[in-house]
């Protein structure tokens, strides 16, 4: 029995030790976008001849051990380095904002140009029934040329479709009508100013019929907005009690627009464009009649003579300009609802405020008394500070 158990080698021994030292090959990974880190393997390819070549194997794997294990924690201190990878972020996000930038200096410049082209035309033409009319048929009639000629995609749509956008087309025809009558009795940059109240009005009507319920931060903002405005109309020097409920009304309409085309307007495919074409043609289906009814083509034939008489040629030029940046600034504004959030779009629209009753007050040098100018700021200021409480309650 004890003859039958043969010595084991002592090379074998140490050649066993050797090989549970040596780890087996290195695999870290230091972030999920970095390969595995693998090392050759430290074994020669030839044969191991004695304990001497053995003892220095042992002492050459633990020295390339320890400058693996070096070599990865050197990297791991230096995250801060640039990493190349497939996605350019940095590029991204740039190109995001120059679009951005491009949508709200387009929308911006639009509606200053409708704005000034509408005034002038409804000093010279005092219907204003017929003016809201002739915008509504001109944005339809560029959105179904650009259809039929394939410049633009037509919209799928059903029956379903139409019946949600009703009530938001009725509401916008409203606020549409409202605001063009009121700038028709006093100046751009008081309308402007009445209607920057329209935070205060969208927080009535949802808290009343929708029953929600804001921050604090939010019903303290309306403060300023409502104070601003009625400091602005009271120093106002051309104040009208038309044109003040025009825009008050238009207000009113906007806020109701806006919660039917949340509700309505959920799972639907239908682009910004596309939808606001929509919108328009619907609109002027319903303000046809009752422009005809309330101003009728001979008020229509005897105010469009006078008006060509007095201005001449350039008359028809503002009626058309007038007609076709009202489509244009709205229609870009759906585009950039598509490509922003809507705590920007309300920043946005604040800012055009601010455009609008600058460049009115410039152009057709409207007095101002500095008071009146404070209570202008004061209310566009509280519709920002509105946007950004609302934005950090949601």
């Amino acid at each position: 029995m004890i003859s039958s158990i043969k010595p084991v080698s002592p090379s074998l021994t140490a050649i066993a030790g050797v090989r549970r030292s040596i780890p087996a090959k290195l695999q870290f990974s230091p972030l999920p976008i970095i390969g595995n880190f693998q090392k050759p393997n430290p074994f020669p390819k030839k044969p191991l001849l004695s304990s001497q070549s053995l003892s220095n194997f042992t002492f050459v794997a633990a020295h390339q051990r320890r400058s693996d294990v070096f070599r990865v924690g050197a990297y791991e201190a230096d995250r801060s380095r640039p990493i190349k990878i497939g996605v350019e972020v940095p590029e991204e996000q740039s190109g995001q904002k120059v679009k951005i930038g491009i949508y709200f200096a387009t929308w911006w410049a639009l509606n200053v140009v409708f704005n000034i082209y509408n005034k002038k035309v409804l000093n010279a033409f005092p219907y204003p029934w017929l003016t809201s009319t002739l915008s509504l048929a001109c944005g339809s009639l560029m959105m179904l040329v650009s259809w039929v000629t394939g410049l633009a995609e037509a919209p799928k749509t059903d029956l379903d479709f139409w019946k949600t956008l009703f009530p938001v087309a009725l509401a916008h025809t409203i606020g549409h009508v409202a605001a063009t009558v009121s700038m028709s009795k006093v100046a751009v940059s008081f309308t402007h100013i009445i209607k920057s109240s329209e935070p205060a009005f969208s927080v009535l009507v949802s808290s009343l019929f929708l029953g929600e319920a804001f921050p604090l931060p939010v019903y303290l903002s309306l403060l300023p907005i409502i104070g601003g405005c009625a400091l602005a109309a009271v120093t106002e020097l051309n104040f009208n009690m038309i044109g003040f409920m025009g825009a008050m009304i238009s207000n009113l309409a906007f806020v109701f627009r806006n919660i039917f085309s949340k509700k309505g307007m959920k799972g639907k495919s239908v682009s910004g464009m596309n939808y606001y074409a929509c919108l328009s043609m619907m609109s002027l289906l319903i303000v046809t009649p009752f422009a005809i009814a309330v101003e009728g083509p001979q008020m229509w034939a005897a105010g469009w003579q006078n008006a060509v008489s007095q201005i001449g040629p350039n008359f028809v030029w503002w009626v058309v300009a007038q007609s076709v940046f009202y489509h244009l600034y709205n229609q870009v504004s759906y585009m950039s609802l598509d490509q922003i959030s809507p705590l920007t779009f309300s920043v946005g629209n604040t800012m055009k405020r601010i455009s609008v009753i600058v460049a009115s007050i410039i152009i057709f040098q409207n007095p101002i008394k500095p008071v009146n100018a404070l209570g202008a700021a004061i209310a566009i200021l509280g519709t920002f500070i509105y946007s950004q409480a609302k934005q950090s309650g949601s």
